[in-house]
């Protein structure tokens, strides 16, 4: 497996981890919904967006040429450590 494959299969990895994680999170709704307020909807809504820009990253990584590669890489690269932390804060909030 090239070194192209393994960054695309690990940013799939988790991206599909966190949305398994949102999944999870959601059928807590009730509770984080009560706690959170009105912010809760507006929170799970930014992640999911975010979640959908690094699917279409992802995206881009697989049709990109070498020329943009590295480019690609360091944007893919940004956009997963933003979504991490958004994930992570938002899950914080909710214990």
């Amino acid at each position: 497996m090239s070194k192209r494959d393994e960054f695309i299969a690990k940013m799939k990895h988790q991206l599909d981890e966190i949305n398994e994680e949102i999944g999870e999170l959601e059928s807590k709704a009730a509770a984080g919904r009560e706690k959170l307020g009105e912010t809760y909807d507006a929170q799970v809504a930014s992640l999911q967006a975010s979640a959908a820009g690094l699917r279409a990253k992802i995206g881009e990584l697989r049709a990109a040429g070498d020329e943009k590669w590295d480019a690609l890489v360091a944007e893919a690269e940004k956009v997963q450590k933003a979504l991490v932390q958004s994930f992570n804060y938002f899950k914080s909030q909710l214990k």
